[in-house]
């Protein structure tokens, strides 16, 4: 598995790094709204977020939900060892779990595991019935699940 060199960060100046928090707190609001809040008029406003768009720093939008309202009332994270780091073991490793709805974040790490993952579930069944899934895949060694109990700040985006 080849892992490209991470970029260097982008420069930005002040008005863009505003945009960026603005819409980190607000997704939805108006163009003329996001110019007035960064003090510039609309048109250089819509060119400054498409350019941060084009360039990869905003990624897309999204509406944050309540999962236990849509019948997700588990959270839960799994910490996945493999037996194996050869790129096609975790590839496929990746592969398999990310196709999987019910798998929100899938991280590759270091230290203690190859893999944690976050995944959502209906009840417990269907979490045991998950954590059946991951100790029954090819080349995984280990799966310890880590249940959320309350959660007190999950926070999107990054500081500005």
């Amino acid at each position: 598995m080849n892992v490209p060199p991470h970029p260097a960060p982008i420069e930005l100046d002040a008005i863009d790094r505003q945009i960026i928090a603005e819409l980190q707190a607000d997704g939805r609001m108006t163009n003329v709204e996001l110019a007035r809040r960064t003090g510039i008029s609309a048109p250089p406003c819509l060119r400054r977020v498409r350019r941060l768009e084009e360039l990869g720093i905003i990624k897309g939008y999204h509406a944050e939900v309540d999962a236990a309202l849509l019948g997700w009332s588990l959270n839960f994270y799994a910490l996945i060892g493999l037996e194996s780091q050869k790129g096609s073991v975790l590839e496929a490793f990746e592969a398999q779990v990310g196709a999987w709805p019910e798998t929100r974040e899938c991280h590759m790490i270091r230290g203690g595991g190859d893999f944690l993952v976050r995944l959502v579930a209906r009840d417990a069944a269907h979490q045991n019935a998950l954590t059946r899934l991951l100790t029954d895949s090819p080349h995984v060694v280990r799966v310890q699940t880590l249940q959320t109990i309350h959660t007190s700040r999950d926070l999107a985006g990054v500081p500005i």
